[in-house]
């Protein structure tokens, strides 16, 4: 599965993240409200956004949301294998500027991920937070089913437990 294509909808396109994209994903992350309720509560700090940036352009299956309307830079999200079973992939790290919020911004982002995921997968993943239920609600929104499985992490030093929803490929 090619974790960076370039997908384009009505409202986004999702692009490769590179090295260059630090600073206008930054300028969107360093909004302390975006992480008020996720487990990383404090990403909006610049050293804590640089690893979480570094992490992901590593990963090698990291994108950027861009505004068409605007040619603004406005969140990213992610595929991973890492903590995905065989015919999986997880979707996650998402994060929106709170302009976008609560419209059609995220429910496209996730639409074009999840599209392109099935091509080549039969589930998609998404690991959330047990008490990030802003990211809850909106897995909710696009389809997301809680499975029984969850994944137990630390960040910051404490322990972080992570429920996992799924969305199947229809056939």
């Amino acid at each position: 599965m090619d974790r960076q294509p370039h997908l384009t909808g009505d409202l986004i396109e999702l692009r490769p993240a590179t090295p260059d994209d630090f600073a206008a994903l930054f300028a969107v992350a360093s909004d302390p409200q975006i992480w008020e309720v996720h487990p990383a509560h404090d990403r909006w700090q610049e050293s804590v956004f640089r690893k979480f940036f570094d992490d992901g352009i590593a990963s090698g299956g990291m994108l950027v949301a861009i505004d068409r309307a605007t040619g603004e830079i406005i969140g990213s999200s992610r595929y991973e294998f890492d903590r995905a079973e065989p015919g999986e992939v997880e979707i996650g790290w998402t994060f929106l500027a709170r302009s976008h919020w609560g419209g059609r911004f995220n429910t496209e982002m996730k639409a074009l991920m999840l599209d392109h995921a099935f091509r080549s997968v039969e589930r998609v993943i998404f690991l959330v937070g047990d008490t990030n239920v802003r990211s809850r609600r909106a897995v909710e929104k696009i389809g997301g089913y809680l499975t029984p499985r969850e994944h137990r992490a630390e960040m910051a030093g404490k322990p972080v437990v992570h429920v996992v929803y799924a969305i199947d490929r229809s056939l």
